[in-house]
């Protein structure tokens, strides 16, 4: 980035900026996996929008439609009121994505953002159970809402709220507290315990990978117990699958594998499929009981989003065989990733499901040092955690092999040379 541009942004931009200041350039352009500066210089991106472009910069697939939406001077905004663009959307994903896995549910179109999905879920799981608790986990991520963020573990993305953040109870995740431990069922004997302390959840709120929490990968049999108790406490079963939702794990939702049916679904990030803001909540018959106007906002179910969202649908989605490929693929790159670990003496750790893989560094300055020569090398890869030690991959569903390994390569030598550096020589 020119000093000038720099300058600008520092005049100009809120501190609150993050992205600007771990990739420090101007971006002009993107397509697919690559995105070019304003230099002239191209950047593998291993970030994807935070998850938000699982098909990659300005696929040629969903453009054509949302182009082809533009002209014809269908409605862009609607509220929420009924337009082709959402028929379409409604129609393909029920049909493709929810009938072609036996599953049912009725759409709610929320605000645009994951956190004001979440913030619904959490709100119908009380008005249902005429409850306030919600049981939500240690590292997990829900967004940056008071609801949202009350349910979420980082201690100072929490701290910034400037209120009391209650009416969740946290409990171990699944590893949480080592191997040997079987975190489910210490949940289950603190929900049952009728001196336990802890009230009557309305919700049980989880994600299957924890995404912003370090790439924490639940295993099936934790899922399905933590499922199996949310029904014997009579509690709302919800799935936060905004970042690990829409293919990023391998199947459509990140839950598929385990065989679960949540009461909530949360969508956000990718379901446009094109970096537009899109949000919704898949809701069991039973659960929605919602008053006209009883949650609402005006801008949901964004056309244009709608629009994209179904042409990936259209697109990925008709077959197994675009899960297939990101299996194949994210099996390539866990390979990959765990051989650097082993060029390193196995100092370091690999985890992750699909094509959302963390490489845990263990120390974060070594984690930050090593994000930023990757990115003077040519690879935006950003970090995650507690302490932000943990090096996330999340490259484009659709990236091919020849640009991953290329961007494993680049990521390999930075790593090696912050390794070099004085301070991590004896790590």
């Amino acid at each position: 980035m020119a000093d000038s541009e720099q300058l600008n942004i520092q005049a100009l931009e809120s501190n609150v900026r993050v992205y600007s200041r771990s990739f420090p350039a101007t971006f002009s352009r993107a397509r697919g996996s690559i995105m070019l500066t304003e230099d002239g210089r191209q950047m593998i991106d291993f970030l994807s929008g935070a998850g938000a472009l699982n098909y990659g910069h300005n696929n040629h697939g969903l453009r054509a439609a949302i182009t082809s939406y533009l002209e014809s001077d269908a409605p862009v905004h609607a509220l929420d009121m009924a337009t082709p663009a959402k028929l379409d959307f409604m129609k393909a994903f029920n049909s493709i994505i929810l009938e072609g896995r036996g599953l049912r549910y009725r759409f709610q179109f929320t605000g645009p953002t994951g956190a004001n999905a979440n913030e619904a879920a959490l709100k119908l799981s009380r008005k249902v159970t005429r409850r306030h608790n919600i049981i939500s986990f240690a590292r997990g991520y829900h967004g940056m809402s008071l609801g949202a963020i009350a349910a979420s573990g980082n201690r100072s993305y929490r701290a910034a709220s400037g209120v009391s953040l209650s009416g969740v109870t946290f409990m171990p995740y699944d590893g949480y507290l080592g191997a040997d431990v079987d975190t489910a069922e210490y949940v289950r004997v603190m929900l049952m315990d009728e001196s336990g302390g802890i009230d009557p959840p309305a919700a049980i709120l989880v994600e299957t990978v924890q995404g912003e929490g370090g790439i924490n990968v639940a295993r099936r049999e934790w899922l399905q117990s933590i499922q199996s108790l949310a029904k014997d406490v009579g509690a709302v079963f919800i799935v936060d699958d905004v970042q690990m939702g829409c293919g990023r794990t391998g199947d459509f939702f990140s839950f598929e594998f385990a065989a679960l049916s949540p009461d909530i679904i949360v969508l956000s990030k990718s379901l446009s499929g094109y970096g537009l803001p899109l949000s919704m909540l898949l809701i069991k018959d039973e659960l929605d009981v919602w008053l006209p106007g009883e949650h609402t906002g005006t801008f949901r179910g964004n056309n244009l989003a709608l629009v994209s969202a179904t042409a990936a649908i259209n697109l990925y989605w008709r077959s197994r065989a675009f899960s297939e490929e990101i299996q194949r693929k994210g099996k390539h790159i866990q390979r990959r990733l765990e051989a650097i670990a082993r060029g390193y003496g196995n100092r370091f750790s690999v985890r992750g499901r699909g094509m959302a893989l963390g490489f845990d560094c263990q120390v974060p300055e070594l984690a930050a040092m090593t994000t930023k020569k990757a990115f003077e090398k040519g690879v935006m890869v950003e970090r995650c955690g507690p302490l932000d030690q943990v090096v996330k991959f999340l490259p484009a569903l659709t990236i091919d092999l020849e640009t991953v390994d290329k961007g494993l390569d680049l990521f390999n030598e930075a790593l090696s040379e912050a390794q070099q550096q004085t301070r991590f020589s004896a790590i």
